[in-house]
């Protein structure tokens, strides 16, 4: 090619440097600037420029033409592209593939909490007729215009139980009030029969006489603490008679009484709905009434039954655990003000009693740090 030609040409000719090192001036060569100038006009299409591979004058095969370099960092380009527009991509596909899959979710959840909302509707409005008829009921009865269901041997027992928590609750008060100030009294006998001790050994004139009565006082507050031991077991055993057995009966009352209220209060809208017109709006309308009827008396039949069981055994407990309490109770006061200290202290291992150490109710050290 002429162009070859001209580039080996330029390339082996051959420079003149002068002895200051600046380059000579080449001759001129007409053949070169015509060459030169053909190559201009008929030179190569540059959007076709090929890139050449091992130098000048290489064989043919290593030219590579720009357009398959094109095409290789095109190629490139597509295969880097991020993973979010594949994962785009096939989440479109998907979306397009089933279109109501995010619908059927959103109608789910929609279905869901309508449910819900309904449910509860339907539990307030329940609840409001269910208070509008005990409410009616309980006016009727107080004004004298009602009737009410009466089991007057319960009412008896239940009237006793409610008067005896009551006489319970003053003893367990005066109680509590005679271990307060006994307590305090034992106290002032402890404090007093230390300054007697340390009397009788400052004062060696009197020593005989404050020592017996320093002896005197150590046993009386000995004594008095056996007694309040026997005193708070007492209290302690009434406590958990009053407040949780004879409390968790009055509870199971207070649930009797609400379900005889709802049933007297349906069992009045049936009769009221039976006197009424048969047609068959009617008709339906005291079915559904004779149903509640009967739901109301099922669970007031059976809350009577709790009631009656409860107060039996309520009553052999009580019997049970309050012979026991008083038999302690007067043995210890007996024991105590006879002075007798051997009955005392057999009273208490009689019931089981525990004193407890001295200074045991008091913090330690560490609690109160």
């Amino acid at each position: 090619m002429m162009a070859d030609s001209i580039m080996s040409k330029a390339a082996t000719m051959e420079i003149p440097i002068n002895s200051n090192g600046d380059t000579g001036t080449l001759p001129e060569d007409d053949s070169l600037e015509q060459d030169l100038q053909q190559v201009m006009v008929s030179g190569p299409n540059l959007n076709e420029t090929s890139i050449v591979s091992g130098g000048y004058g290489g064989p043919a095969g290593g030219i590579i033409p720009t357009s398959t370099i094109k095409d290789i960092r095109m190629k490139s380009r597509s295969a880097n592209l991020p993973n979010s527009q594949s994962s785009a991509s096939r989440l479109a596909q998907h979306t397009d593939q089933h279109p109501g899959s995010a619908n059927h979710n959103t109608n789910s959840t929609e279905e869901v909490s309508r449910g819900v909302a309904v449910e509860k509707l339907d539990s307030v409005k329940k609840w409001g007729i269910n208070t509008y008829k005990c409410t009616k009921q309980m006016f009727s009865e107080r004004f004298g215009r009602g009737s009410r269901t009466v089991d007057l041997e319960l009412e008896a027992q239940i009237d006793v139980l409610r008067d005896t928590k009551s006489k319970y609750e003053n003893i367990l008060s005066l109680a509590t009030a005679l271990i307060s100030h006994f307590q305090s009294m034992v106290q002032t006998q402890q404090a007093l029969g230390d300054t007697f001790t340390d009397l009788s050994q400052k004062s060696p004139e009197l020593q005989d006489e404050f020592g017996y009565n320093a002896e005197t006082q150590k046993l009386l507050c000995k004594n008095g603490e056996a007694l309040l031991g026997a005193i708070n077991f007492f209290v302690s055993s009434v406590n958990t008679l009053v407040n949780k057995t004879m409390e968790d009966t009055l509870m199971t009352i207070r649930l009797y009484e609400n379900a005889r209220l709802e049933f007297d209060a349906y069992r009045s809208d049936l009769e009221e709905l039976s006197l009424g017109p048969r047609d068959a709006a009617a008709m339906v309308r005291i079915e559904m009434a004779q149903h509640d009827y009967q739901v109301h008396r099922d669970k007031y039949e059976r809350l009577r039954s709790d009631v009656t069981i409860k107060l039996k055994f309520l009553e052999e407990n009580k019997v049970k655990v309050m012979h026991k309490q008083l038999l302690l109770f007067h043995n210890a006061i007996s024991a105590y003000f006879a002075g007798n200290q051997q009955q005392l202290e057999q009273t208490l291992i009689q019931f089981n009693v525990k004193l407890k150490p001295p200074g045991s109710d008091k913090p330690s050290w560490l609690e109160e740090q």
